[in-house]
Order: structure tokens, then C-alpha cells, then sequence
């Protein structure tokens, strides 16, 4: 089944909207430069529903840099084998068709939260559940996906499509959101963008408290979590949200939440289970 398209429409523009973590060359990596596409008239392809968010948005981003008549996808999820075994997937080759460059260009779109506890501006960035970080995603970039092209097996296999890795550079689309701790300033984290902090995190225990009695909330399923906060959504009260809640602590969850205050007011938080 694939998703439908009002829904996939939503990703594509919840995707173009969620900034680059940093700007230019940063930690030793160009950061990748989006180009500016309207929306308007753009008819994104099916894409199937039961594959994980990051390939949904691999498959939007191919369509994306396709329509923008700027780059073409020469190779995408380009495996690379040694002995039949797979050592990495190339995420996409582009050509630039401007300046005729070829980009090697990694896809990443992560949800971290700002750990307050942790004092290093980059260290301090982790999922939600604990199980990743900006500083081990940035290390697998530079020392595993963009050497990857340069290793033997790389290199042949790019050959073997007319493609000289000698001439290729190597950058990341890394799109990020943020989440800083519930009733804390807005972090600064430079040379991070602050734009891309869009919303707080916060523990059960603060859940049940009666500043969050009164409004009306949605957990969306991870292919939601690129999209932003709508009307058109099953909502629900806080008890039933406190109890599906309760199920998600105990499973070592932790789920995004849309809180409604208004028809047109909403904020989005993570409820850690840690």
C-alpha cells in the first residue's frame, strides 16, 4: 500500500521546511544546499507506506532534487558489495547541472532533544530514546559513508557506471528538529542553527501536571513526525493521551506529541520514558 497522497504532499513540504542543521562546512562536512522549490504544481510519486521514515524521505528527496531541474539523480540507494556482502549504501550521486560537479550527497534527517544535563553544545544532542546522537551520526559520515566511495569495492562500482570518484565531492543534507528541556530558554548551540529548535521535551512525571490538563493532544505515528501540527487529526483528552502514555513509559518509549491549545494554536513535545 502506498501512501496517500494528501499525506505524502504534507511530507514533501514538512520536509523542504525543516532547516539544515548548520550552514556551509562545519565539524569538516559541507552541508548541502537545498534549492528553493515551490510546491504548487508538484505531483510527488507513490511511495510505499511500510518502509521506515528515512527511506520515505530518501524517496522525497530524490523527487524533490529531480524537480528542481538543479541536480540530476544519476545514482540513489546505490549498495555496495564486497564478497556479496553489502559494506554500505551510497545515498545518492547528483549531477550538478550548473557547474557540471558531481556531488556525493548523504541524506539525514534526525529528532534530537537537547539533554540540558550534558554540557558539551554537541554531545548534548540525542534521539529521544537514548539509542543515538548527533556526534556518532556525524562520525559515521565522515569515516564510514563518505570513505566508502574510496574503498576498492566503491570505486569499482562507481566505474562500472562511468562514474570517477577522483572528481566527486562530498556533502550531507542533514535537516534536523530539535527538542529543548520543557521550561528552559531557548538553547544556544553553535555553530548549530536555532532555527532548528521547534518544539520541548519533558519526563511523565511533568505530563501529569494541571498545565497540561486542559488541552487536547494527538501522538502521531513516526511517518507524522516530519509533518507539522494540523487540525485535521483524530484529537483526543488528556486522560486517554496520560494512558497511552503510561503504555508507551513502559515499553521504553518515547513518543512524539501534538498538544492543541487553540484551533490554531498547537506545540509539539517528546514524553521520554527515561
Amino acid at each position: 500500500m502506498d501512501i496517500p497522497d494528501y499525506f505524502l504532499e504534507k511530507q514533501c513540504a514538512g520536509f523542504l521546511n525543516t532547516p539544515e542543521l548548520w550552514n556551509s562546512t562545519q565539524f569538516g562536512v559541507q552541508q548541502f544546499n537545498f534549492p528553493a522549490i515551490e510546491l504548487t504544481n508538484f505531483s510527488p510519486n507513490p511511495i510505499p507506506q511500510n518502509i521506515r521514515l528515512g527511506h520515505q524521505l530518501e524517496y522525497i528527496c530524490k523527487q524533490l532534487l529531480n524537480y528542481s531541474n538543479r541536480y540530476t539523480v544519476l545514482l540513489h540507494n546505490f549498495p555496495i558489495y564486497k564478497d556479496k556482502q553489502t559494506l554500505g549504501e551510497i545515498d545518492f550521486i547528483l549531477k550538478d547541472t550548473k557547474t557540471k560537479e558531481l556531488i556525493h550527497l548523504e541524506l539525514t534527517y534526525k529528532f534530537y532533544i537537547i539533554n540540558s544535563e550534558i554540557l558539551d553544545p554537541l554531545q548534548c544532542l540525542i534521539g529521544p530514546n537514548k539509542r543515538d546522537s548527533f556526534l556518532a551520526k556525524l562520525e559515521k559520515i565522515k569515516n564510514k559513508q563518505f570513505k566508502l566511495l574510496h574503498s576498492y569495492e566503491g570505486a569499482k562500482a562507481l566505474e562500472e557506471n562511468a562514474i570517477n570518484n577522483a572528481n566527486i565531492k562530498h556533502q550531507a543534507c542533514f535537516k534536523g528538529q530539535l527538542f529543548k528541556k520543557h521550561g528552559t530558554a531557548t538553547s544556544l548551540i553553535q555553530p548549530l542553527n536555532n532555527n532548528c529548535i521547534v518544539g520541548y521535551w519533558l519526563r511523565f512525571n511533568d505530563f501529569i501536571s494541571d498545565a497540561f490538563k486542559s488541552f487536547q493532544y494527538y501522538i502521531p505515528s513516526k511517518s507524522e513526525w516530519v509533518v507539522e501540527p494540523q487540525n485535521a487529526v483524530q484529537w483526543t483528552s488528556y486522560l486517554n493521551t496520560k494512558d497511552t502514555l503510561t503504555t508507551h513509559m513502559l515499553n521504553k518509549n518515547s513518543p512524539m506529541v501534538w498538544m492543541k491549545k487553540s484551533e490554531n494554536h498547537f506545540e509539539k513535545f517528546f514524553v521520554v520514558w527515561w
